[in-house]
């Protein structure tokens, strides 16, 4: 079972997670997406909001897992850009108490805010006990290849490098691919990544 958070400006069911929980569940994984409080308020009221600070959308990751409990399949968290930032925060917490998460997926890592590369956003990851799978484009403009090769990343986390892919995983026309051709690319190691 992965548990798919969706990122800062698009919901659960935007073009981009639709076709992605498509893919990952044709690699024979269950896959459950929610949407954090702030994106349900959206919906509701029809207007936009910020997402709401990390602690409250690790509070809620973290319910969402406690609810996934009753399911007998282990479990995986994950999600696009800021919802798999979320993900990996939350597994890093060490006052999780028999936590079930199994590891980490992460499509679109914002290792930092584009234009800002001395923000990053890593100092977390050197406390994951659960192994992580970061599925970037290269020309990812929240960390490039460059940039993120640069990282004192920890061993547990492997970063699989899409060609020509942008922050939606969208290459460039002249590379002859599609933007399903590297969600597809993404979902196949995903799921090499959640069964080995």
């Amino acid at each position: 079972m992965l548990l798919l958070a969706h990122g800062a400006g698009a919901p659960m069911d935007s073009d981009f997670m639709n076709a992605m929980a498509d893919a990952v569940a044709a690699q024979g994984i269950s896959v459950a997406r929610f949407e954090f409080p702030y994106m349900h308020r959206r919906r509701i009221e029809g207007r936009q909001f910020p997402p709401d600070r990390a602690p409250k959308l690790i509070e809620h990751f973290s319910r969402v897992v406690e609810q996934a409990r009753s399911i007998e399949l282990p479990v995986w968290i994950g999600g696009k850009s800021m919802g798999g930032r979320m993900a990996s925060m939350l597994a890093a917490d060490s006052t999780l108490q028999d936590s079930p998460v199994q590891g980490v997926v992460a499509l679109g890592y914002p290792f930092h805010p584009p234009g800002k590369p001395e923000k990053v956003r890593t100092g977390h990851l050197g406390e994951l006990t659960v192994p992580m799978l970061v599925c970037q484009g290269d020309r990812d403009p929240f960390g490039k290849v460059d940039e993120v090769s640069g990282y004192d990343l920890p061993p547990s986390i492997q970063v699989h490098w899409m060609e020509s892919g942008d922050h939606d995983l969208r290459p460039l026309k002249r590379s002859g691919l599609s933007q399903s051709d590297l969600i597809s690319k993404a979902a196949s190691q995903i799921g090499i990544f959640v069964t080995s």
